[in-house]
């Protein structure tokens, strides 16, 4: 008997898409009118299993989509045992108390971030092209993934998120282990979880298909939602800030009062 929750990531993405617009209208009826002209979340993706999942985020709230590529520092000798990571924008995080029990020079460190830095920049290089990256400062994110195991790779996003200014970090997933979505509840502003499932061993044995996402798949979602983006009206590197249009909004207001008073017609006006 089939365990699948899911048919495949863009099934997930599909529904995790609908269960954040809904909670969008929900949250925007609750606010009035007035809040409603706030920019779009951005919605960034952990590739490379992130991407078709966030894609459908993307397309269902109508936000720019962009990755956030986090890089494991593993221990020399030992690469599964992580003494930090590093991520998109710069932002770094190290154990060190792991550092020190280990007995690690500050060479050897180094030597793994170097390594590990260039091969961020491949990936982001490969991924964006010469697109720059989502500017999060200030800004409401929507981080994204297949699913959540363990939660490291998660937890170091939340952490470079928050390094880079973002204002509002929500975790949004279609589902992850029972504990580690406790854990996530504490460290981010929102967790968005579909499923919950048990015995959690992997994140693929609740899919129907799970075929490993490519580097040239990433790429191409990318450029995609990038042009889909732009023939909605948008910008998808520069939204037009808040404070742009409320004050976009008083002007055109003032402009037809004061033809009103002047006896003239709104469709006169350019």
């Amino acid at each position: 008997m089939s365990t699948a929750l899911f048919a495949d990531r863009v099934d997930a993405g599909r529904r995790l898409g609908r269960a954040l617009a809904h909670r969008k209208q929900r949250e925007e009826g609750a606010r009035g009118q007035a809040d409603r002209l706030e920019a779009a979340p951005l919605v960034l993706a952990l590739p490379r299993g992130g991407v078709p999942v966030a894609y459908e985020v993307a397309k269902a709230l109508q936000a720019p989509l962009d990755v956030l590529v986090v890089r494991k520092l593993g221990m020399p000798g030992h690469e599964e045992l992580a003494l930090g990571a590093i991520a998109s924008g710069g932002a770094e995080i190290i154990n060190g108390e792991l550092v020190r029990s280990f007995g690690v020079s500050p060479a050897a460190l180094s030597a793994v971030r170097q390594r590990e830095s260039a091969e961020l920049a491949r990936r982001e290089r490969e991924y964006r092209g010469d697109r720059p990256p989502l500017n999060v400062k200030g800004r409401t994110v929507i981080v994204v993934d297949d699913g959540i195991a363990t939660g490291a790779t998660i937890r170091v996003a939340v952490a470079a998120l928050r390094q880079s200014g973002a204002h509002h970090v929500t975790v949004a997933v279609p589902l992850a282990s029972p504990d580690v979505a406790k854990q996530l509840m504490r460290l981010t502003d929102d967790l968005i979880c579909l499923e919950t499932p048990e015995p959690f061993r992997s994140v693929g044995q609740w899919y129907a298909r799970f075929d490993q996402t490519t580097d040239e798949q990433v790429r191409r979602t990318l450029e995609q939602d990038a042009v889909e983006f732009k023939i909605r009206g948008e910008d998808a590197k520069r939204l037009v800030p808040r404070a742009d249009i409320a004050a976009t909004l008083r002007a055109t207001i003032d402009t037809l009062q004061v033809a009103i008073m002047a006896g003239l017609a709104p469709e006169t006006l350019d």
